[in-house]
């Protein structure tokens, strides 16, 4: 009995292995067949689908969007605590629906390169979108605080984050140094805000210390600190808003009536490392390529060359860089700049003689071994000179602000320097100011003016006298009290630089003594305006 039972037993337990096995067998094949069913799905799904060794390997589908804005928006992670805190702004948007439009056309050349280095840093993606708050993805934006770029650095922290300005290039415009910048400030404030990315973009806008000042001050009283309980500036408290705004926007466009312009999923630009300098009408020519659309890719350019001491990384569409390397390995020996000989008249100077050939005095010194600025009547000059003319050079800084004047009818006005004259002299006498005359006239030394220099200054057409009786009638108000607060690195001169009024003028509105302006100050500015209540 035992041996048949044994039997028995044996026989059964070969039934269910012989029954387990053929179960087995039909699973694997089953995930073979959806494998293979998977493979030949849709064009859009990249499909990653390692040989299983066993039948608990797992098939990972990852979907790679062809837009890049929903490759961004699909991503997204960073959260309002109700729909409430974004109403106003996406009501905006919704009031002006070309705003977006227009804005995600512009970003087209640079939101890979962008979303690149925003993914690379491990930021949330939106971050990518930031610019669009910023400048509105114009890389030629520049702010009345000086803030400059898509990222709109400031000088100070521009060059804390290793974005030099020189007279040839300007590194807070250039595209990949400034978002490299950017995100590499992002990720410190993040760190310093243990985590916390609302406070880190917050203090992107506004300064770390300003956060950290509200967040001890919500602490003492026992409330919340996350960004939406904290007491910050008007701007900051509608700049994350309106970030996590812009998100939902570009994510439902059809509920909020928008346009969103798709960008291609792939890199559309490549770089070269440039090591000397090169004229930029030179670059177009062998690149095939528009000088406009040359300093739109390369927005860090100010001049008509790129940089004449450090190596320059420059942009190009993918297939005009290709042109352009060619050109390279074909004409190794060509000279990338033209030169002229300029002899040493009576009268002239290292600053003259840069001026009148759009280059620098450094670059003079260097090319001729020049240990000083001390030159000699007679002798030869090597001079770096421009291929095509001034206005060939459409968005060099020059031009840019030519065309920015002339728009609002401005004149140009030549002024020769004169024993005992001063820059805040001139810059009173012509009605402009101080800093609008360094930048017209590209000046280093901002101390001392030669006499027999020839500014040129920019002026705004003064209006017809019966345009200004017709204004009187609909009620003319000369002054209006602005209330300005004191940031870091300011004082009273460049306070009234800024709002065309004199120290003593600030002195005696605000009753100051000589003790020093502090940040978060408060000051009282009477501004001189034509009928304020015209739009």
């Amino acid at each position: 009995m035992a041996k048949k039972a044994g039997r028995t037993r044996f026989t059964s337990m070969l039934g269910r292995t012989f029954i387990l096995a053929i179960v087995r067998y039909c699973l694997y094949a089953s995930v073979l067949l959806l494998g293979a069913c998977s493979a030949q799905s849709g064009a859009k799904e990249v499909l990653s689908v390692a040989k299983p060794d066993s039948i608990n390997e797992k098939v990972v589908t990852t979907k790679v969007e062809q837009d890049l804005w929903r490759y961004i928006v699909n991503r997204s992670n960073l959260k309002a605590p109700d729909d409430k805190h974004l109403y106003w702004h996406i009501d905006w948007f919704k009031k002006h629906p070309d705003y977006l439009t227009r804005i995600t056309k512009r970003a087209q050349p640079y939101l890979y390169l962008v979303t690149q280095e925003v993914e690379r840093a491990g930021l949330p993606l939106e971050i990518a979108l930031l610019p669009i708050v910023e400048s509105a993805y114009y890389p030629f934006s520049y702010s009345h605080g000086t803030a400059s770029g898509l990222w709109q650095f400031i000088p100070s922290t521009g060059k804390l984050y290793g974005l030099r300005d020189s007279w040839w290039y300007d590194a807070r415009r250039d595209v990949l140094a400034s978002t490299k910048a950017a995100v590499k400030y992002l990720k410190n404030l993040k760190k310093l805000f243990k985590g916390d990315m609302l406070l880190a973009i917050a203090a992107y806008n506004s300064g770390p210390g300003r956060v950290q000042k509200a967040i001890r001050a919500n602490k003492a009283q026992g409330k919340p600190t996350d960004f939406w309980h904290l007491d910050l500036p008007k701007e900051t408290r509608g700049y994350v808003p309106r970030l996590l705004a812009v998100t939902e926007l570009i994510k439902h466009p059809e509920k909020y009536a928008q346009t969103i312009t798709p960008v291609v999923n792939q890199s559309a630009l490549s770089s070269v490392k440039l090591t000397s300098q090169f004229d930029l009408a030179l670059i177009a020519q062998w690149a095939e390529l528009e000088l406009e659309q040359l300093y739109t890719l390369n927005p860090g350019l100010k001049r008509w060359a790129t940089p004449s001491r450090d190596p320059y990384t420059l942009l190009l569409p993918i297939n005009n860089m290709n042109l352009f390397k060619k050109s390279l390995e074909d004409n190794p020996t060509m000279e990338r700049l033209k030169w002229v000989r300029h002899q040493v008249k009576q009268g002239d100077s290292l600053s003259q003689i840069a001026q009148q050939y759009r280059t620098t005095i450094e670059q003079i010194t260097s090319v001729n071994q020049l240990d000083n600025h001390l030159i000699k009547v007679g002798e030869h000059l090597i001079v770096p000179i421009a291929q095509q003319q001034t206005t060939d050079y459409t968005l060099s800084e020059s031009e840019r602000e030519k065309n920015r004047l002339s728009k609002r009818s401005a004149r140009q006005v030549i002024y020769q320097v004169k024993s005992g004259d001063s820059l805040w002299g001139i810059a009173n006498k012509h009605k402009v100011s101080v800093k609008n005359l360094i930048k017209w006239n590209h000046l280093k030394d901002v101390k001392t003016l030669s006499v027999g220099k020839r500014l040129t200054i920019w002026q705004a057409k003064a209006t017809p006298v019966k345009d200004l009786s017709s204004m009187v009638q609909q009620g003319l108000n000369i002054d209006r009290k602005v209330i300005y607060r004191v940031k870091n690195g300011d004082n009273l001169s460049v306070i009234a630089n800024k709002f065309n009024v004199s120290v003593p003028q600030l002195k005696s509105w605000n009753q100051l003594g000589d003790k020093p302006l502090q940040p978060g100050q408060k000051l009282t500015i009477m501004v001189n305006v034509i009928n304020t209540k015209l739009k």
